[in-house]
């Protein structure tokens, strides 16, 4: 009995041993990854955003892991290396390895990019934005003219752009004397519309709508508007939405993604594919469970643009669409292929 107790104190003795011994790093020549892989992303948004932590983090967090740590990505949030206008030009330098921003900063050197922001006046359900981006070709359009530049092109997810407002719009009339925080080809279709608007980076929208620089703005949906404390100065969410797309978008220097390892680059290329959808359809059901929320708790209402708003936004929209097709190939190509599947669905 002595004797078995001695072993049994012996194998405990060996198993504590090597327990203390990884934990004080004896073994961690052989556990570390090997050939480390440094990237740096710089995001236009700030961290307080949702989508600072639902899509930059958690893509790094997932590249991480999946690689084995052999891919590290160090994460700068908006305006900590550089403005927001300045983060596709940096990728397609080398500077950046990977950036995540918005197509509403990218429209100078892809054209096609203005409609994936936000097509204007042309979907009315995520669904069809879907099929847009991916049984139509239309992300394929605007990665050929974003890979001509040196750049790889992955939309993080599609959702609706919707208004958060201080008052509701009970006609044209009305809606044309909103000052509006807007960006993009949003800031012009608003403008067409009849208000009028201003670009206000995303940290300063807060601010500029507690003092009255602004009666509204869009950023996203609920859950990107809700992240910057909007519904704390506003109580109107406002339908339809003013367009429905990939909003935002990671962004990869072609150079360093193609010399990566095989295997890392197919991890990486995947993970982004199979996060557009994730995201994609987590969005719409966050977005559901969060408007309830706010309604419940600080009183925010969702409401509809009365019909002489929505006529005008529609026929803006599909003028707007038809200057857009003036600008590339691709963009031509886009809006012919919209406006057959928009004929299809009897609009």
């Amino acid at each position: 009995m002595a004797r078995s107790l001695m072993k049994r104190l012996a194998v405990t003795l060996v198993v504590g041993v090597a327990v203390a011994m990884l934990g004080s790093g004896a073994f961690a020549q052989e556990t570390k990854p090997q050939n480390v892989i440094k990237w740096r992303l710089q995001a236009h948004l700030p961290t307080g955003s949702g989508s600072w932590q639902d899509s930059v983090v958690a893509m790094r967090d997932k590249l991480a892991e999946r690689t084995g740590g052999r891919l590290q990505i160090e994460l700068h949030p908006a305006n900590s290396l550089m403005g927001a206008t300045e983060i596709f030009p940096a990728v397609r330098r080398g500077i950046l390895q990977i950036g995540y921003t918005s197509p509403a900063y990218l429209m100078e050197h892809v054209p096609t990019a203005g409609l994936a922001f936000a097509v204007p006046g042309a979907f009315q359900d995520v669904w069809e934005a879907l099929y847009f981006w991916k049984n139509l070709g239309f992300e394929d359009l605007i990665r050929e003219e974003a890979e001509k530049q040196g750049v790889y092109y992955f939309t993080d997810k599609l959702y609706p752009t919707e208004m958060v407002l201080k008052k509701p719009v009970g006609s044209l009339r009305e809606f044309s004397s909103l000052r509006i925080r807007s960006a993009g080809m949003l800031q012009r279709y608003i403008n067409q519309v009849g208000a009028a608007t201003s670009y206000i980076p995303g940290p300063e929208i807060y601010q500029a709508m507690a003092t009255g620089v602004v009666d509204g703005a869009h950023w996203g949906a609920a859950q990107e508007a809700n992240s910057l404390s909007l519904y704390e100065t506003a109580k109107y969410h406002v339908r339809p939405a003013l367009g429905v797309g990939g909003v935002e978008a990671f962004i990869i220097n072609k150079k360093a993604l193609d010399s990566l390892p095989e295997d890392i680059r197919r991890i990486v290329v995947e993970t982004m594919e199979e996060h557009f959808w994730l995201r994609t359809i987590e969005y719409q059901y966050q977005e559901l469970k969060l408007l309830k929320q706010l309604a419940e708790e600080k009183g925010v209402q969702v409401v509809e643009l009365p019909q002489d708003v929505q006529a005008k936004l529609w026929e803006v929209g599909r003028q707007m669409r038809a200057e857009e097709a003036k600008k590339s190939d691709n963009a031509r190509e886009a809006v012919r292929r919209l406006e057959d599947f928009l004929h299809t669905l009897g609009r």
